[in-house]
């Protein structure tokens, strides 16, 4: 057994990222682990409902939702890392973790151009008790060995076993912020490419004057969408 970490909606210009660490033994995951992307919708939730009913699991997941996004004293590389230590050490804080022998091992997606300093860096934030949280519970917590790798999510199955339950959670999130804001339409994948996306933003801004609170403001779609409604007004003037 070990731990696999990934992360879900880094690039979207609507709601939160969402880390996920998954602790099970590969052999016992279900069939077509795999990058999230590359699994059908429906399929990931079958996945995801047979992976949490695993015997012997632990399942973190953490949201970094756009207020924390949109700091201007923080950036993506350290947001990603800081999600996926968040959800490692929920992980790491069960039962089932306590099975396996120091240090525990833990396999990452790379969020960063460089594998060896993403590693890095996620093994201090796991190990630092600044980043404890009131799922931990103040507990000590097992060392870890972290190894970081790109497309880990489609090469190790633990590790991809962590980005159908990181994009599982994403799009229920996304499902509520959707019932949330219906007036508004289909608020869409989130994603500055979806056309529905765009067009949910321009009728809230269009409507209030600013910018939903699901919306990463600091995201030039946002800037995008608040210009043309600004020069939109100055035309009508």
């Amino acid at each position: 057994m070990y731990l696999g970490v990934d992360e879900a909606g880094k690039g979207p210009a609507l709601g939160p990222m969402v880390a996920a660490a998954v602790i099970a033994d590969p052999a016992s995951l279900p069939a077509g682990v795999d990058d999230s992307k590359r699994i059908a919708p429906a399929r990931r939730e079958e996945i995801d409902d047979e992976i949490a009913s695993l015997e012997r699991v632990a399942v973190g997941v953490a949201f970094v939702d756009p207020a924390e996004i949109d700091r201007p004293d923080t950036d993506m590389n350290t947001l990603t890392v800081r999600g996926q230590a968040r959800a490692a050490r929920i992980a790491l804080s069960g039962t089932v973790a306590t099975d396996i022998d120091e240090p525990v091992r833990v396999v990452a997606d790379a969020g960063d151009t460089s594998e060896g300093r993403f590693a890095r860096r996620l093994r201090e934030f796991v190990e630092d008790e600044g980043e404890n949280d009131a799922s931990v519970d103040g507990e000590p917590l097992p060392s870890v060995d972290v190894t970081a790798a790109h497309g880990a999510d489609a090469d190790d199955p633990v590790v991809g076993a962590a980005s159908v339950v990181a994009k599982v959670a994403r799009d229920e999130r996304m499902a509520a912020i959707d019932a949330e804001y219906a007036g508004y339409g289909d608020l869409g994948s989130g994603y500055p490419s979806d056309p529905a996306t765009r067009s949910f933003l321009r009728e809230y801004v269009a409507d209030t004057g600013g910018l939903p609170d699901c919306a990463r403001a600091s995201w030039a779609t946002c800037d995008d969408v608040l210009a043309a409604a600004e020069q939109s007004a100055l035309d009508e003037f």
